[in-house]
């Protein structure tokens, strides 16, 4: 029985996900988490096999959840759940230490099959997600201008262009005001760019976040 852990802000989401798993004979939904501090207490009580962890939520976010499970509890699977299909981040979810990465569309049966793979110590990656890595790696001239960060400034550039001020920043990620801000000038400087207000704009061109609904 492959014991699965639901983390997800939302409640809605939570059940819809338990509802697909509960009709699985090999899988057992041992808890949810509505927030990444909720799921690392979790983990450490409870020992799941499967982490289903979605990337964007309040407080410690996915990225941090990952890292911080990479080194506390490396034999929890990770699977990367998130609404945001773009070329940058899937590379950068395994990368932490995710074995896998799904979109927030995939159906049962996807789900299902890569809850299965990574249990068995495989990657997995949605075919639609495969499909878009395959492509940017054969258009190299396109490269992502993001791939020149590093983890941690990868994360908190999508902290900034959430909305989060930099003592929110600070807050969330147990870090001073000065530290985060020396990641935010770096990125300033790798990407050629001079504020928040085009840091956002650069990376709802490359479509590493959703652009405001018109």
């Amino acid at each position: 029985m492959i014991k699965v852990l639901i983390v997800d802000d939302h409640a809605l989401v939570r059940m819809g996900i338990r509802r697909l798993l509960d009709d699985l004979a090999d899988m057992d939904v041992i808890g949810e988490a509505e927030n990444g501090e909720l799921a690392l207490s979790f983990v450490k009580s409870h020992q799941p096999d499967v982490v289903l962890l979605d990337m964007k939520m309040p407080g410690i976010d996915g990225w941090e959840v990952t890292r911080r499970l990479q080194k506390s509890s490396p034999q929890v699977k990770v699977i990367a759940v998130t609404a945001m299909c773009t070329d940058a981040l899937p590379s950068r979810v395994l990368q932490l230490g995710a074995m896998g990465y799904l979109t927030k569309e995939s159906g049962a049966e996807e789900m299902a099959c890569a809850i299965r793979k990574v249990y068995k110590g495989e990657r997995y990656l949605s075919a639609e997600i495969a499909q878009k890595m395959a492509i940017n790696s054969l258009e190299t001239q396109h490269e992502s201008p993001f791939e020149q960060l590093s983890e941690r400034e990868m994360q908190v550039l999508l902290m900034i262009t959430s909305g989060m001020t930099v003592q929110e920043i600070s807050e969330r990620l147990f870090l001073s005001t000065k530290t985060v801000n020396g990641y935010r000038y770096r990125i300033f400087e790798k990407l050629d760019i001079k504020n928040d207000v085009e840091l956002t704009y650069l990376a709802m061109k490359h479509r590493l976040v959703d652009r405001p609904d018109n």
